[in-house]
């Protein structure tokens, strides 16, 4: 698997995507259908984790949050804000709502995903947002307990939910 984009070509990354919400957490989210980066209806397996994650930008940096040690999944390590599309939601619609329940945000979510990242067990869309009303703030402390503006070069040496996050930053940030 690869990191895909729709919109501004293909990145590609070596290896197989292990996950950065995906693995072994036994809580999968039951959906039929749902709408791909071009709006068109897809049918997915029933125990796929749809998830929509964020990438927000400003002054050369990307925002990372830290998963709380607690967390059943990827505790205590370094991650995009976001979570699952709930039944009913697209991805993007599912990312505005994780925003703001999480970071205390209002985005703008648009267009199509930056980026794409496929398994066994999830599909995650990201977007780049670089348009938000609010300052992010960890408004959900059982769910992050830190956040930080970091590039790929900072991020060196950090627990990362997913050892391709910098490679990630590093093409959002071009």
């Amino acid at each position: 698997m690869a990191w895909l984009s729709c919109s501004r070509g293909s990145r590609s990354l070596d290896g197989a995507v292990s996950g950065i919400f995906g693995g072994s957490d036994n809580v999968h989210q039951t959906i039929d259908q749902w709408h791909d980066c071009q709006g068109s209806a897809v049918t997915v397996d029933e125990h796929v984790h749809l998830v929509a994650a964020g990438l927000l930008l400003r002054g050369g940096r990307g925002l990372l949050v830290h998963r709380a040690p607690t967390r059943y999944s990827y505790p205590d390590c370094g991650d995009l804000p976001g979570g699952h599309v709930e039944d009913g939601e697209t991805p993007a619609d599912a990312l505005r709502r994780e925003l703001l329940e999480e970071l205390a945000v209002t985005a703008a979510v648009t267009g199509d995903p930056f980026a794409q990242v496929r398994a066994a067990d999830f599909r995650m869309d990201v977007w780049i947002v670089d348009q938000w009303d609010g300052e992010p703030a960890n408004a959900d402390p059982d769910e992050h307990d830190a956040l930080a503006w970091l590039n790929d070069i900072e991020m060196a040496g950090l627990r990362l939910a997913d050892s391709r996050l910098p490679a990630l930053f590093e093409a959002a940030l071009r």
